[in-house]
């Protein structure tokens, strides 16, 4: 293998240009260093390369056989530096994200929205599936970034006891120095319980959490960051509760409340229509569901794209 790669520079120039002249015009330099070059290629590979003709410079059989392959690699890189630069005038590149349902539906989406208008040659791919997953899928290099909700509930996902700890910057920032995670408080959500007219005697009374323990309940199901809060919640106050449904989505919680089949556990985003219209109202408690919120979760151990970069400022920018 030639040490020097600048030769095969040259020698791609001058066989597709078929001169010397040209070649040292499209390289800038000058026709006895072009020339010095072809001949120290010619000396390294012990083979003729080139014959001169009224034209100007051919290439000899062997010299076709090397320009083949010189030819695919050189204009591979061309293509690479072409591709580069549209990666960093933000005309393509690709931009991988993690969220649920509720963090996309009421967070994300505009801010999707926004930067397709800015930069729509990016590809934009979410991968839809609960908090646990998308750390999971942050840890593993599957997304640049995540939307996810209750940072404080983290700590234990994948049996990883690491802690979380507010930043100095007093920003609202979180990081987890264990795994390098660093999550930005983005918007706050608040988790409610809503019921519909058969439950009308609960309404406009001040109840206390324990009186959950007598009532249909419809929950998540699975492993969510939601089901863990407000069941650590209502472990806390000494509540025990054994739901009657346990549904896949909080969009179904809504439905089955609606046609009165117990009482929802919803973040109030998924019920606010239907409070705002009257079709259900919230059930209030003496004692507070702490509000939580949705988080920005990134891998501060690992560069980001510049694509990934722009829409994670985006997202800040707008947020303050």
């Amino acid at each position: 293998m030639i040490g020097n790669l600048e030769y095969y520079k040259v020698f791609y120039y001058v066989a597709k240009l078929g001169g010397i002249t040209a070649a040292a015009n499209q390289l800038s330099i000058s026709q006895p260093a072009v020339s010095q070059q072809i001949k120290q290629l010619e000396s390294s590979l012990d083979v003729a390369l080139f014959k001169r003709t009224s034209r100007g410079m051919s290439l000899t059989a062997e010299g076709e056989l090397l320009y083949r392959y010189v030819a695919r690699g050189y204009e591979q890189m061309e293509q690479g530096e072409q591709r580069l630069s549209q990666v960093l005038r933000l005309d393509a590149g690709e931009v991988r994200i993690g969220a649920s349902d509720m963090t996309l539906r009421f967070f994300l989406l505009p801010y999707l929205e926004k930067f397709h208008e800015l930069y729509p040659g990016i590809k934009v791919s979410v991968t839809n599936g609960p908090t646990p997953e998308t750390i999971k899928s942050l840890e593993d290099d599957l997304i640049d970034f995540g939307i996810v909700s209750t940072a404080d509930e983290i700590s234990d996902h994948n049996g990883k006891n690491s802690s979380i700890h507010k930043s100095d910057s007093g920003s609202g920032e979180q990081s987890k120095a264990a795994c390098n995670l660093k999550f930005h408080e983005v918007r706050e959500i608040e988790d409610i319980f809503v019921a519909g007219r058969r439950f009308t005697s609960y309404k406009n009374h001040m109840l206390d959490l324990k009186d959950l323990e007598n009532m249909p309940l419809i929950f998540l199901e699975g492993d969510t960051s939601t089901g863990k809060y407000i069941n650590k919640f209502l472990a806390k106050n000494d509540v025990t509760i054994h739901p009657e449904f346990h549904l896949a989505t909080s969009d179904m919680i809504v439905q089955f409340t609606l046609r009165n089949l117990g009482v929802g556990c919803v973040v109030r985003d998924f019920a606010k229509e239907y409070i705002d219209s009257g079709v259900l109202f919230e059930l209030r408690f003496q004692q507070r569901i702490p509000h939580r919120h949705m988080c920005m979760v990134t891998d501060e151990s690992r560069p980001k794209s510049i694509a990934a970069r722009k829409l994670i400022e985006l997202i800040m920018e707008t947020k303050k």
